[in-house]
């Protein structure tokens, strides 16, 4: 089963390949880098206003940061417990290789020459119609969420935000073109801890995330997969505010 990698660049991206290499082989991993900054932020204000997405910003700067370094030590025990590795010398070698976005003519030539028979997406922008109909490989997709109640962005976050805890988890989908609406493989719900926060819920995701996809490969290797679906209210999510955050944590 020739395995191809469609990734964003992020540790989220490591630590998948590492798990599925380690479990079947990964043939190759196609990269794109991030989106220029100035073009996203545009995008982004186009879509939900200047002021959502200044607080969007304000929140990244003064409440991201800071819990990106005060749960370093609760991120490396969740690792060390499901036995991650976010090692990166695999892109050091001849069976990576970046490219501008995931969508583009380089994509394309890559893999109709790879021909895989299964493509994992992870971290990347959303997949046009002319990628997905290369080949007939199904293209896999590790949400950090439960679908289609909490699609979009941090998943995890907003279910607890809702106390919703039953549907505080992650989704192993089939992909197509709308944003996480692909058919269902697998859920599994996370239980996080006290230590846990905004910056932890993805490496719980992540850490089941990773099983699921491994019981997707295992079902495809066999020949079949069984896609599903729920009866759950299908929403989008987005990035919180700051004055969300700070506005849902007293709560």
């Amino acid at each position: 089963m020739k395995i191809v990698m469609l990734a964003g660049d992020s540790h989220s991206s490591d630590i998948v390949y590492n798990c599925l290499n380690r479990e079947f082989g990964v043939d190759f991993v196609i990269m794109e880098h991030g989106v220029d900054r100035k073009t996203f932020l545009k995008k982004r204000i186009k879509r939900l206003g200047i002021f959502k997405v200044i607080g969007q910003i304000l929140f990244t700067v003064f409440i991201v940061r800071k819990l990106e370094k005060s749960s370093k030590d609760r991120i490396a025990e969740i690792l060390q417990e499901n036995q991650l590795n976010n090692d990166r010398s695999y892109r050091e070698g001849d069976k990576f290789q970046f490219v501008k976005t995931v969508n583009g003519e380089e994509t394309a030539d890559l893999l109709k020459k790879l021909k895989p028979d299964v493509i994992i997406v992870n971290g990347t922008r959303i997949i046009k119609k002319h990628i997905l109909d290369i080949g007939d490989a199904p293209f896999i997709n590790m949400h950090t969420g439960i679908t289609p109640k909490y699609r979009g962005v941090h998943g995890g976050y907003w279910a607890l935000v809702n106390h919703d805890e039953e549907n505080c988890g992650v989704t192993v989908h089939l992909v197509d073109e709308g944003i996480d609406t692909g058919s269902i493989l697998y859920q599994e719900r996370i239980h996080p801890t006290e230590r846990d926060n905004f910056v932890t819920y993805p490496y719980l995701q992540t850490s089941e995330g990773v099983k699921l996809e491994i019981k997707a490969l295992y079902d495809l290797q066999q020949g079949e997969l069984h896609p599903c679906s729920n009866d759950l209210p299908s929403h989008l999510w987005t990035h919180p505010t700051l004055l969300e955050y700070i506005r849902h944590k007293v709560k």
